[in-house]
């Protein structure tokens, strides 16, 4: 056996990988299981990265990212939040996922515990458990429309959280968080001293209601609480869904102030930096016209409604997706207790990939996530293959 570390041994297989490289080795599949938007990406986007490589502008960047573009994600964070932003607080990363590494790998030691959704997605309890940390789950429950209560999160923290990760718009749920229980969450991070992870990967892609940041509500925000005497709230973002780059690699931390030699530090310790050909490709995203989310977005909630007019036919239960481009859908009467096996046998016998709800947590197991992102007839075939739910087949 591979010698390997017992923290690194313990984390979980990644199961929306897990189903969707099966697709892909099948010919003919329709793949639902993974958020890859399904528009190209914008030329001026492309050339500007091309542009980088003409020049041979492929060096070392500084560790926090080129300077233009640490301001335009500044920018771009004040006129989404009414947050106004220091851009020596903003850290240029490979993704939200390296944003999210780079928060945690800066608050814990080992031992200490993260308060992650369930469900979520995946990769939180995998970071923290990486890190030598905890991940506790906090529940996200049908009865509540999956939206976090305060009373299941006191009740979960003890004198070594830390870290309260939050998620909205949702992945894998759709769910959008209301400004009061923002709020809310806000104040119990700072009523019991936790730092909070917010990540918003989603903020650009809501449906007719307000993305919301903690942002809002933490020291120096415009709703800022009376108790916020010191900022508490990391923020990740990234452009791989807002403007279709999930292959570049850039995304961004907002930290709070002060931090700025620890998270050079952890930040050359860990990729040193970003790509600069990519760095330029988001600068001109950020900066350029953006008919890319407006045509998206457009796109994806033609493609919500399309997909809940099937799941209706069908009479299978799902939560309405208010945001993300994901819909969230209960198929109890199918999967019987054991939703990852079933959507492998659908996969096998239907040719096509959803995501099994157990992906994302215990709290998943029977639901399984859609993708609303790819061509809109190819959405509605492979959903229109989903078992009917019938009275006398709701669950096992």
């Amino acid at each position: 056996m591979i010698p390997a570390a017992r923290h690194v041994l313990s984390v979980p297989v990644n199961q929306i990988r897990e189903i969707t490289q099966a697709a892909w080795a099948r010919p003919g599949s329709i793949v639902l299981s993974i958020g890859e938007p399904g528009f190209p990406v914008a030329r001026h986007i492309l050339e500007a990265s091309m542009a980088a490589l003409d020049r041979d502008d492929t060096n070392y960047t500084p560790n926090a990212g080129l300077a233009p573009l640490r301001d335009a994600f500044a920018a771009r964070f004040r006129d989404s939040n009414a947050v106004d932003v220091d851009p020596s607080r903003v850290y240029v990363t490979a993704g939200a996922q390296q944003g999210l590494h780079l928060a945690l790998s800066t608050l814990l030691d080992p031992g200490d515990e993260v308060l992650v959704p369930d469900p979520g997605y995946p990769t939180y309890p995998m970071t923290v458990a990486l890190l030598h940390a905890v991940p506790v789950p906090y529940p996200l429950r049908p009865e509540h429309s999956f939206q976090p209560r305060i009373d299941d999160l006191e009740a979960l923290i003890t004198d070594r959280t830390k870290v309260l990760i939050l998620n909205s718009p949702s992945n894998p749920l759709g769910a959008v968080f209301s400004s009061e229980l923002t709020r809310e969450l806000v104040r119990l991070a700072h009523r019991r001293n936790l730092w909070v992870i917010s990540d918003e990967c989603y903020e650009a892609f809501t449906y007719d209601v307000p993305h919301v940041s903690p942002a809002r509500f933490d020291a120096g925000g415009p709703e800022a609480l009376p108790e916020a005497t010191q900022h508490r709230v990391f923020t990740t973002l990234t452009l791989s869904k807002t403007y279709g780059l999930t292959g570049l690699r850039v995304g961004a931390l907002v930290t709070p102030p002060g931090l700025e030699t620890l998270l050079n530090n952890v930040m050359e310790a860990s990729v040193s930096c970003v790509s600069g050909p990519s760095q330029y490709a988001a600068l001109a995203a950020l900066t350029g016209p953006q008919d890319y989310i407006a045509a998206s977005l457009e796109h994806y909630r033609t493609n919500r409604d399309a997909a809940t007019r099937v799941l209706r036919r069908l009479n299978i239960p799902f939560l309405n997706a208010e945001g993300a481009f994901y819909l969230w859908a209960d198929l109890s009467h199918a999967a019987r207790g054991d939703v990852r096996r079933w959507v492998g046998a659908f996969l096998e016998e239907q040719g096509v990939a959803l995501a099994p709800g157990t992906a994302f947590g215990s709290i998943g197991e029977d639901w399984v996530r859609i993708a609303l992102c790819g061509d809109t007839g190819e959405l509605e075939t492979g959903l229109s293959r989903l078992p009917a739910r019938r009275p006398g087949n709701e669950s096992a």
